[in-house]
């Protein structure tokens, strides 16, 4: 499981916003909108290009993503790689244009798409990807992911895209500092964070930092309570509709989350994720429930080293689970080239292209062969609770469920953020599921 250490120093189109794993959410970054087709010149011409489309502009992930394109280059130097990353929005703006583009038949050669609901609900079902079955035969792909992240880029039998990187969204990092100065361990249960977030308080730290002028950092910590409650069958069972949302466990998570609102920063409306985690890092605050992106902040961001400059542990109650969030890239229809997409995939979904992309990423690879010795303890970690634990998709990030209900739950959750109304919140997701599956 993920180490406790103590010892910090010093989807579819979620127009309402969605992670962006990492993403950052910051406006910087190289990456253009491309307004053209994805093109290239039919299949082998020296003038052959590749356009890869994805929200990778912040620190580390843009490093990998251009690590992975010399890589691509190199070994095919008869394919130009257009990067048409777009910047801004933790995704949110990415995938706005993208949206347009695939509505007005214009595709990119290959997009970023998160695993799960973002993939299969939007372009699947709109029938505007290739299934990549023959593809991941050729490669030999099949049993270098763990079935049920392949279940997530599936669709009634057909495969339809290649994850690159693993994050995990139950995570909580915390200032090792603030822990060792105040004699305190980091929680392993619920019970554990109100009672270590009262002695922090009394202490004169903030328990829990979060930044919420986004919608989905509130719906994170909820989807984490529910999981904890729920247990990973019921909590993928309850975005089926087969628990409802008047289940008592659901209840209990709901009071928990109200619970665990009184212990945040009283300006995290006015915080974005990153924020909210330099609160962590100066220790103002001394915990983040954050995706693992949040490492990659504080690494390459920040400059801290892993179980120096910070700590991390499951979110409480969540040790045996593993909130995956997944991106990946699959083949749109209509592109004209797709024997050199393909040659693209191929060195996406590879072993060294693996192990080029995630060490700067700060994420970890989804293949379950890699090489371990190129990540930090952190990726180590991590990578070992990969394999080892229930793999269950995050609904604020867009795999548990449909754009459309994921949308109504940020909104639900943000108004109980606001409100407190428990009996609200959980009639409105309900009703939102509801409507959803009508």
């Amino acid at each position: 499981m993920l180490k406790k250490s103590v010892g910090l120093v010093g989807s579819s189109l979620l127009l309402f916003g969605l992670a962006a794993c990492g993403g950052g959410g910051s406006d910087s970054g190289s990456g253009s909108e491309n307004e053209g087709s994805s093109g290239g010149s039919g299949e082998g011409g020296s003038d052959a290009e590749v356009e890869i489309f994805s929200w990778w502009t912040g620190a580390g992930e843009e490093d990998g993503l251009m690590a992975l394109i010399d890589m691509f280059e190199e070994e095919h130097p008869d394919i130009s790689v257009e990067n048409a990353a777009v910047a801004g929005g933790a995704g949110t703006n990415a995938k706005a244009v993208l949206a347009t583009r695939m509505q007005g038949d214009d595709p990119p050669s290959t997009f970023q798409v998160h695993g799960g609901a973002e993939l299969n609900d939007s372009w699947v079902a709109a029938d505007k990807m290739e299934p990549l079955n023959d593809f991941y035969e050729e490669e030999e792909l099949n049993d270098k992911f763990p079935e049920e992240l392949v279940d997530m880029v599936s669709s009634d039998g057909d495969i339809y895209s290649v994850p690159v990187n693993i994050h995990r969204g139950n995570v909580m990092f915390y200032n090792m500092e603030v822990f060792e100065e105040n004699d305190i361990e980091p929680p392993s249960d619920i019970d554990e964070f109100f009672e270590v977030a009262e002695e922090l308080e009394a202490a004169g730290v903030t328990p829990l930092a979060m930044g919420d002028k986004e919608s989905w950092p509130a719906t994170q910590i909820y989807e984490n309570l529910l999981l904890a409650n729920l247990g990973p069958e019921d909590y993928e069972a309850l975005w089926e509709g087969e628990v409802g949302f008047d289940d008592e466990r659901v209840a209990t998570a709901t009071e928990q989350f109200g619970q665990m609102l009184e212990y945040v920063n009283e300006d995290h409306a006015s915080r974005n994720w990153q924020d909210s985690a330099q609160m962590v890092a100066d220790g103002e605050a001394a915990m983040i429930n954050m995706g693992d992106w949040a490492k990659g902040y504080f690494v390459n961001d920040l400059g801290l080293e892993v179980n120096e400059g910070f700590g991390y542990t499951p979110f409480p109650g969540t040790s045996e689970e593993f909130m995956v969030i997944t991106d990946t890239f699959g083949l749109p229809k209509g592109v004209e080239n797709p024997e050199q997409v393909k040659e693209f995939l191929s060195v996406l979904g590879s072993k060294e292209g693996q192990d080029t992309f995630n060490p700067l990423k700060g994420s970890i690879p989804a293949r379950v062969d890699a090489d371990e010795s190129k990540y930090d303890e952190y990726g180590q970690d991590t990578m070992e609770d990969f394999q080892e634990t229930s793999l269950t998709p995050s609904l604020a990030h867009g795999s548990a469920a449909s754009e459309g209900f994921v949308t109504k739950a940020n909104q639900a959750v943000n108004i109980f953020v606001t409100q407190g109304d428990e009996e609200k919140l959980m009639e409105s997701m309900q009703t939102a599921l509801d409507e959803e599956q009508q």
